[in-house]
């Protein structure tokens, strides 16, 4: 499994679906985008910023190189936007939205996000240095998203925004916990064998 993730062909094909992926995103945020101040705008897109983050991550293992910010970042990101999105739509469904299409795309989309950054922990060269940036700017984004009211538009749980808000924080310290644990511990630990 290990050298099948570092095939070059499946990085090539990771790179086209994650590249188109990503010009997705942003367009799905642009009407959000379109009424956002200037000053927030590089933090309202998290979804497409994380599968960007990855982009980057993934041309490196092309050429043969670590941008290990990049990787903290990616791995951070697209873990927690991954399970976030999935939760989101999903009480989206019980709060009487219909599930279509989209909602569905949507799920799979970013619950494949989520698996990737768990599938490619152990190539990442992350040390406490990368995962520090990378967890101010995921909790940062978080103060973004809740305290300054930028966060992504799910108008069925508007009601519910201080909720969602709490539970996002600690999704994502779980996430910045799930890269010291299968980053930064794992390359700690001493091999006894």
């Amino acid at each position: 499994m290990k050298y099948l993730l570092l095939d070059r062909r499946l990085l090539l094909f990771l790179l086209i679906v994650n590249f188109f992926g990503t010009i997705y995103g942003y367009i799905w945020y642009e009407p959000q985008l379109e009424i956002t101040s200037t000053v927030f705008i590089p933090f309202v897109p998290d979804s497409p910023t994380a599968s960007l983050f990855f982009v980057i991550v993934l041309v490196g293992f092309l050429i043969g190189r670590h941008f290990s910010y990049m990787e903290a970042l990616a791995m951070v990101t697209l873990f927690k936007y991954g399970v976030w999105a999935v939760i989101m739509n999903i009480l989206t469904y019980f709060n009487g939205q219909e599930v279509g299409i989209m909602s569905l795309m949507l799920i799979v989309s970013h619950g494949a996000m989520a698996i990737q950054a768990l599938l490619f922990a152990p190539f990442y060269k992350i040390e406490w240095r990368h995962l520090i940036v990378a967890a101010i700017w995921t909790l940062h984004n978080d103060i973004i998203d809740y305290v300054y009211g930028q966060m992504p538009m799910y108008s069925t749980l508007t009601e519910y925004e201080q909720h969602i808000g709490y539970f996002t924080f600690w999704l994502s310290i779980l996430s910045i916990t799930l890269v010291y644990l299968l980053c930064i511990k794992r390359t700690q630990t001493p091999n006894l064998t």
